[in-house]
């Protein structure tokens, strides 16, 4: 019926359209009939097949793209105009989007997955013979979950494990977004998700944005999974597939399947919980739901059982960073396995336990899933074992011990705490693939919480880039520094990018570059930014251990940006950590107050000194007023490429003699290719006078000149088109100027003639602007004035 109902639009479409010739009728027959005729439509020359594309449905299109290649054809105009007529919206950054099958098929199954797109909507969407999921999944490399995590159900779900599948293949980004907090079986699902998309899938990289009042344990279950720690078993009521492959049987692994098959058999399953993921036993259900429920009162019962022997069911430490071995094409993905409870399982003969509590509840398990991401240690180590306990076996070791692998023992956040609490035990737990990118944005983090990503930190080593971002660490960012200096130690390292961004600022900016850099030399690109100072100059917070006069080793680090929260920006700081930067070739600063009238000149000297290799200098709001004298120098820098002056006040008290400065010093260096200028009141006149660093004379190879927010009118980009057009012809067409950027100008009170600039001057370069209300804009200055 579907199929009929769906077959019966394209022709009813049509004959809305007007009479139509005998191919397109032809065409639309075709189509209707795909099931039965795909092969022999495949085989069509290229000019009958040009006509049929647009003719079949999404599924069929997706499925003719090879046909289509081999014609010669691209179908890349058809799914660009279903974008427009499925979507209805402009997606972000339109004009970089090289496969539009690719970005519709991939927002189709997201949109598909939270229920926002209603399949019978479209013709073209509907077909009876293809599951729009598991049809579109293997176009999917980024998904974003969000909400009560439904979609994380969804894919859980047994009728799904097949786009499971797919996506463990395809998708190398996972987000998080706007979560609430969650019941057990939702958890449930969510452990199975993160087990096969990043234990034994390709995500790469875990996000998180939005979620003001975190689920702690949610997420601290994210943080460890996305890090490779997972404890299979009773926890969760089932044994992962793939896992169980990975290793050779154990005897006691075999009688337990002895005994789940005796129980499959007579409860007449015939092993159909080898094909999908069932429900767990009562039994094991009613266990998951203890240990996943709300965190405990008393911590003190929460301490789990370790076992002294590295046995367990999967072990991957040396292939962290790489996707664990998987089984053959049939098996499916992680399943659960009907287990006995722990009542009635017998311990491996020889295994040795050492039990952190003398009682236990009746669903007590040393595999307890809210003991793996939520342990909290006693505060100080004496009240965590007995000293006559712990000396019973001395191959065991303390779990809440300091040891290099423990980061955080003396951070000033700790210390209010009484010690290093709030680590987690790892040693139980598995280690599997883990994602190179993590990144938090907008999630307040407790000290609890940090101390538990900073006990992550100090040995993910297949972390490439951490981005931390308005997490309220204030003096947390000690405990996450005391990670990363554990992370340091370890030769397999991959951190390269740290981005720490906060609305206020625990301690100076330099201070804590100083603070990252001693801790860990190894990054190659470093990002401090913060809004507002957190405390008055003179006040520090007690216990903070001053970082000022930490010596920093030589570092690799190539690109380092600093937001100052109108700090004064002092060269005597940031001059150590220039020294220790011999590869630096990029620096931002932004926000930064200049003492003195000669700080920028000692900044000069000492990035002419210390840096040797800088490429690209970036100043935003600095206010450059009063030092036109050093401005010039940079401008005539033989060895930088790309200066940025944003919103600097270039102007402000200049004058004409300073802009015919500018733009003799461009025009006679030949090293600088990008220099931006955004946010300086440009004006009309201004930016019709740079035009001559193009003029026959000079030996500029300037490539990009942004001049975004400058004040800029249509008559005047129209003049500036003109003037550039007759420096163009008197070089004879020779010009290297490829790029300009005009965003937020008040282009719109004259469309007509900015449309006549913009159509000029797109023939000369490549032109980047917006439909910006410069009337709305200044109305929003206003109330806010």
């Amino acid at each position: 019926m579907a199929a009929r109902g769906g077959g019966a639009v394209p022709e009813a479409a049509m004959a809305a359209e007007g009479p139509r010739s005998l191919f397109a009728l032809s065409a639309a027959a075709v189509s209707r009939s795909m099931g039965a005729l795909e092969r022999d439509v495949w085989a069509l020359p290229g000019h009958l097949l040009r006509g049929l594309l647009p003719l079949l449905t999404i599924f069929h299109l997706e499925r003719a793209e090879g046909a289509a290649r081999r014609a010669g054809l691209s179908t890349q105009p058809i799914w660009r105009q279903l974008w427009d007529d499925v979507m209805k919206t402009r997606p972000p950054n339109s004009e970089n989007i090289t496969c539009w099958r690719k970005k519709f098929l991939e927002t189709f199954f997201s949109n598909v997955l939270h229920g926002v797109l209603d399949v019978s909507s479209d013709w073209r969407l509907n077909d009876h013979h293809f599951s729009p999921l598991l049809h579109s999944s293997p176009h999917v490399s980024q998904l974003t979950l969000c909400n009560m995590l439904q979609g994380a159900v969804e894919l859980a779900a047994e009728h799904n494990h097949k786009v499971l599948e797919n996506l463990a293949g395809s998708l190398r980004i996972l987000k998080f977004q706007h979560l609430l907090s969650s019941d057990q079986s939702i958890r449930r699902s969510l452990v199975l998700l993160l087990h096969r998309l990043i234990h034994h899938g390709s995500v790469s990289q875990v996000s998180m944005y939005s979620w003001p009042v975190p689920d702690t344990v949610l997420l601290v279950l994210i943080l460890s999974m996305s890090a490779g720690f997972w404890r299979s078993g009773n926890a969760l009521a089932y044994q992962c597939g793939l896992c169980r492959e990975d290793r050779a049987p154990s005897q006691e692994l075999v009688q337990e399947r002895a005994e789940s098959g005796r129980d499959a058999e007579r409860e007449g399953s015939n092993g159909e919980n080898q094909k999908g993921f069932p429900e767990a036993p009562v039994e094991a259900d009613a266990h998951l739901n203890s240990v996943l429920s709300v965190p405990r009162s008393s911590p003190l019962q929460n301490q789990p059982c370790e076992e002294a022997s590295s046995e367990g069911p999967c072990d991957h430490t040396s292939i962290q960073g790489e996707p664990s071995p998987r089984c053959g094409s049939g098996q499916l993905s992680c399943h659960p396995v009907l287990r006995k409870t722990r009542r009635r399982l017998k311990p491996a003969v020889g295994r040795k336990r050492c039990c952190l509590r003398r009682s236990r509840g009746p669903y007590a398990d040393p595999e307890d899933l809210y003991d793996f991401v939520f342990t909290v240690a006693r505060e100080g180590n004496s009240g965590l074992l007995d000293k006559t306990s712990s000396t019973e076996d001395e191959n065991t070791e303390n779990w809440t011990s300091s040891s290099p692998g423990s980061p955080c023992t003396g951070c000033a956040g700790c210390k209010k705490r009484g010690g290093p609490a709030g680590i987690f035990s790892l040693k139980a737990a598995h280690r599997f693939r883990s994602v190179s990118t993590l990144e938090l944005f907008s999630i307040p983090l407790t000290g609890e919480t940090c101390r538990t990503l900073s006990n992550l930190l100090s040995s993910w080593v297949s972390l490439e880039n951490l981005v931390l971002s308005y997490n309220g660490l204030d003096a947390n960012i000690c405990c996450i520094l005391s990670g990363l200096r554990a992370l340091s130690r370890h030769p397999g390292c991959r951190l390269r990018v740290l981005r720490v961004s906060d609305v206020f600022s625990h301690m100076p900016c330099m201070e804590l570059v100083r603070c990252i850099l001693s801790a860990f030399p190894q990054l190659h690109t470093l990002s401090v930014s913060f809004d507002l100072k957190n405390q008055p100059e003179g006040n520090r917070p007690e216990g903070n251990a001053s970082c000022s006069e930490v010596e920093i080793p030589e570092s690799c680090l190539e690109q380092l940006e600093i937001r100052f929260p109108r700090e004064p920006l002092h060269t005597t700081f940031l001059q150590p950590v220039l020294k220790a930067s011999k590869s630096l070739q990029q620096l931002s600063l932004d926000s930064a107050t200049l003492p003195c009238s000669q700080e920028l000149g000692l900044l000069l000297e000492a990035l002419k000194e210390c840096t040797p290799n800088l490429k690209k200098l970036s100043f935003h709001d600095v206010n450059l007023a009063e030092h036109q004298k050093e401005v010039l120098l940079l401008l005539q820098d033989p060895v930088l490429q790309e200066i940025t002056f944003s919103f600097c006040r270039l102007f402000e008290s200049s004058t004409a003699e300073f802009l015919s400065e500018i733009i003799n010093t461009v025009k006679r260096n030949s090293s600088l290719k990008s220099l931006k200028l955004p946010g300086n009141r440009l004006g009309n006149h201004r930016l019709v006078a740079l035009a001559d660093i193009f003029s026959e004379d000079s030996s500029s190879s300037l490539c990009q000149l942004d001049v975004s927010s400058n004040c800029i009118k249509p008559d005047g980009l129209l003049e500036f088109t003109e003037k550039l057009e007759g420096h163009i012809q008197q070089r004879g067409g020779q010009i290297q100027f490829t790029h300009l950027r005009l965003f937020q100008n008040w282009l719109d009170q004259d469309a007509e003639t900015a449309q006549e600039a913009l159509r000029r001057l797109k023939a000369v370069c490549s032109v980047v602007n917006d439909s910006w209300d410069s009337s709305q804009a200044f109305a929003d200055y206003i109330s806010v004035m």
